[in-house]
């Protein structure tokens, strides 16, 4: 029986957890003293014989805070699938009346959570899909694609909605909420708002918004230099006869012997510095 769930645990057990298996204090303390098992947190230990992987590390350290902490933000996200990689800093969220301290490796929040915003998954608890989704997305480096990858295969975007709007002053809300309208208008007129925003800010002029090119309109134009640019919004918004006509219409505009640039929403939002690069090697040539 303790064999089994320390294989389905990542090796991982708390104090209660070994009780409830039938070891003894006598037991649990013979293991701990010869080294079989180590504490990673009061009363949280790892079986010493086998790997302590990204899995282990994040339980320990949401485990650690007690059977009410809930693993949130990147360490849910990766918990629930939706990310590669194990986040290097483990988020938990803690009830307000908690004392839990900050330690090594951990970032907790205090907040309290409604039982409908928590799963359990492999054991352990996290927030649930959407509400993971809204605040993984606020974090920067990469959460505009997260939510734009959710969208296109696990959660649908009223439900996104449903979970900011319950949880509106939280860490990271203003962005999830900016990249909630973006996806809510189809990301477009956002982003040309955006990139005019980047231009104005960089200091770039000579460009007109919405500038006719022969028979179609482009989103920005350098009627100088013919550098037209184009804005893509949310992958999940695409569709394949809105493909079809984009081409034709940059097949159209390149004819006129303009050169056609084109970014995506998740461009503008992760990587500035490199869209106004673009821009200006293009401008200046």
């Amino acid at each position: 029986m303790l064999d089994g769930y320390l294989r389905r645990h990542d090796g991982v057990i708390t104090l209660e957890q070994a009780r409830a298996a039938g070891l003894s204090h006598s037991g649990i303390q013979r293991r701990i003293t010869s080294g079989r098992w180590v504490r990673c947190a009061r009363g949280v230990y790892f079986a010493d014989d086998r790997p302590f992987t990204d899995a282990a590390r994040v339980r320990a350290a949401v485990w650690g805070y007690g059977p009410r902490a809930v693993g949130s933000g990147l360490t849910a996200a990766w918990w629930h699938g939706l990310t590669k990689f194990a986040p290097e800093v483990v988020e938990v969220t803690l009830p307000r009346d908690s004392n839990g301290r900050k330690r090594q490796g951990c970032r907790p929040r205090r907040r309290d959570l409604h039982r409908s915003d928590v799963t359990e998954i492999k054991g352990m608890r996290v927030t649930n899909l959407p509400l993971t989704v809204v605040e993984a997305a606020a974090i920067g480096g990469g959460g505009a694609k997260l939510m734009d990858w959710a969208l296109q295969t696990r959660v649908d975007l009223p439900t996104l909605w449903q979970a900011h709007l319950r949880h509106k002053g939280r860490h990271g809300a203003p962005r999830a909420r900016r990249l909630l309208r973006a996806a809510d208008s189809g990301a477009r007129s956002e982003a040309e708002r955006l990139l005019h925003g980047l231009l104005r800010e960089a200091g770039i002029t000579g460009w007109k918004a919405n500038y006719r090119v022969g028979g179609y309109r482009v989103d920005v134009g350098f009627p100088r230099q013919k550098v037209a640019i184009e804005v893509d919004g949310f992958a999940f918004h695409s569709r394949v006869e809105e493909f079809q006509v984009d081409r034709v219409r940059q097949n159209g505009i390149v004819l006129l012997k303009w050169q056609v640039l084109r970014f995506t929403w998740l461009d503008l939002v992760e990587y500035p510095e490199r869209v106004i690069a673009v821009i200006r090697s293009a401008t200046s040539a």
